[in-house]
């Protein structure tokens, strides 16, 4: 019994090496220079190779479509990210895009609509990943987004404020200045 155990662990091993070199003998078939040279057909809903101009993911947030599409809510509200189990991980995807092509069949609110370009003067489309109580950036695990178009946002974000595109409201707070300065106190009275 242990000599058939040790049998077959070897030829385990070699079998896969054996496997390989046959695929690459037998794969490498005379049938002419243009059937080798083909490129496996691209399907163009998951193509991202194609560069959207600003201006023209601008025109989009304007259209119909857009409005059939996701009505007065923002992006990322209807979106429901795919994972194993009752509770979501941690972190989100690393990215949707690889190569040029979408390589998850769930990508992000962005990935997913090749026209919702992150730039800082794309404010309408920033608006909506900023929360309307704190002003602060929502978070990736509520919005979705991958991690790679998540800094993205926070770099469009911090442009736009920077250049003035977009505003944050610093709440004035009153101060009881007695409590912490006792001379003030003591010259009040």
């Amino acid at each position: 019994m242990a000599l058939f155990s040790v049998l077959r662990l070897r030829l385990n091993k070699t079998l896969p090496d054996l496997r390989s070199s046959l695929r690459f003998y037998c794969s490498s078939t005379d049938n002419g220079p243009n059937e080798s040279d083909e490129q496996p057909a691209v399907d163009p809903t998951k193509d991202r190779t194609k560069v959207i101009p600003v201006e023209q993911s601008l025109r989009y947030l304007a259209s119909k479509a857009y409005m059939h599409t996701y009505g007065e809510n923002p992006v990322w509200l209807l979106y429901r990210r795919n994972h194993k189990g009752g509770i979501p991980p941690r972190k989100t995807r690393k990215s949707c895009v690889r190569n040029g092509m979408i390589s998850t069949g769930n990508p992000c609110p962005i990935c997913r609509d090749e026209y919702l370009v992150l730039d800082h003067r794309n404010t309408k489309l920033l608006q909506q990943f900023i929360s309307n109580y704190t002003g602060q950036i929502l978070q990736p695990s509520k919005t979705g987004l991958c991690q790679k178009k998540h800094k993205e946002l926070l770099v469009a974000i911090e442009r736009a404020w920077d250049q003035g595109l977009l505003t944050y409201d610093v709440p004035f707070r009153v101060y009881d200045y007695s409590v912490y300065n006792k001379s003030t106190a003591s010259h009040q009275n």
